[in-house]
């Protein structure tokens, strides 16, 4: 078993030299940069995360030309989806997670329209798997995760129209401007996509893997990451809280259902991020927030129904007042029999008066 792990490390490693010494000989001294650098930090025999040198020699290309940055995403998207490796392609996703995350945003665009328009799926990792042993093919399940999550966060921020990452606390009057400038479906499609990113993260596999230094890592940005997307909800919850009383009904059902989806995700994110920091307050509103639609809810049904029994009333009364009008103008309405046995209209009988005393 010593003999076949040794084995397979040598592989990986010439897997590294390879390609590092075809890049070091190339001829295009610029390119070759670029992909000597992204093979650093995505390495096939390192089971740790790419370092922070390694991870700044990538986010460096952000900083010259659109089309250095271009190629620099070109190189990195090859690297992952070149490989068979559950290591490396974790490591590539890591690599792509920190350009969301702190890289230009010139490297940024060229990333998110990646290959030609992006796309809810441009990462196309679904089906990855590495049967290489048991622990890559564990390691599977976390590559095929990650990579859905870091779609959906570029899918946050074409929909909020920013990069969320990279917002500073300055820009946050910016953001409640924006937010109350927002119609009520546009906060409601927000809200959708935010709670899609959290559901998404609490499909993460086993959280015994975490002792795996690369997957510790990797969480360890989730989390981050989740206290940004707190936040966003946290604006549009408490903006659309204040309009509920001016909501329709169908908006008021529109809103109830992410929250009802939310507390579904609380047991779950509490376990995958035990030990850290989280945002009690947000779970108090939440539930505060879904007791109030509730109640506006049941207020709102409570009056409609009093309006349809008023209304079956009004109709009730008002099918009688015509009938006892129809007759009325006809005579008709009450008949008294007279001594000849021909009925005559109570308007035509001249009643008796008697003068007995």
């Amino acid at each position: 078993m010593d003999t076949l792990k040794k084995l397979r490390n040598l592989i990986d490693i010439l897997k590294d030299k390879a390609p590092l010494i075809k890049a070091t000989l190339s001829t295009k001294r610029h390119a070759s940069s670029i992909t000597v650098a992204v093979l650093h930090a995505t390495t096939h025999n390192s089971p740790y995360p790419p370092s922070e040198k390694r991870v700044a020699a990538v986010l460096a290309f952000g900083h010259g030309s659109r089309l250095t940055a271009c190629a620099c995403i070109e190189v990195l998207m090859d690297r992952l989806h070149d490989t068979h490796s559950a290591s490396v392609a974790l490591k590539c996703l890591f690599t792509i997670h920190n350009v969301i995350t702190r890289g230009s945003f010139i490297l940024k665009d060229q990333l998110s329209f990646y290959p030609s328009s992006g796309g809810r799926n441009f990462l196309n990792l679904s089906t990855f798997r590495d049967n290489s042993n048991v622990e890559m093919w564990e390691l599977s399940y976390w590559v095929r995760w990650y990579a859905g999550l870091l779609e959906l966060s570029l899918m946050i921020s074409r929909v909020l129209g920013y990069y969320f990452y990279s917002s500073s606390c300055k820009d946050n009057k910016d953001k409640a401007d924006k937010v109350l400038s927002l119609f009520n479906s546009d906060l409601s499609r927000e809200i959708d996509v935010l709670v899609d990113f959290t559901e998404r993260i609490c499909e993460a596999p086993d959280l015994h893997f975490q002792r795996n230094n690369l997957v510790y890592e990797v969480v360890r940005m989730v989390s981050e990451d989740y206290s940004l997307v707190q936040s966003e909800i946290l604006v549009r919850v408490v903006e659309l809280g204040n309009r509920m009383e001016n909501m329709s009904y169908g908006e008021l059902t529109q809103f109830l259902n992410p929250l009802k989806r939310l507390e579904d995700c609380k047991e779950k994110l509490l376990l995958l991020f035990v030990n850290r920091e989280m945002n009690d307050g947000l779970w108090d509103l939440i539930s505060q927030m879904k007791k109030k639609v509730l109640m506006v809810k049941g207020k709102r049904e409570e009056v409609k129904l009093v309006m349809v029994r008023m209304g079956h009333r009004d109709e009730s009364i008002s099918e009688s007042a015509r009938f006892r009008k129809q007759f009325a103008e006809s005579g008709q309405l009450f008949r008294f029999t007279s001594g000849s046995g021909e009925w005559l209209g109570l308007d035509r009988v001249s009643l008796p008066v008697s003068t007995v005393r």
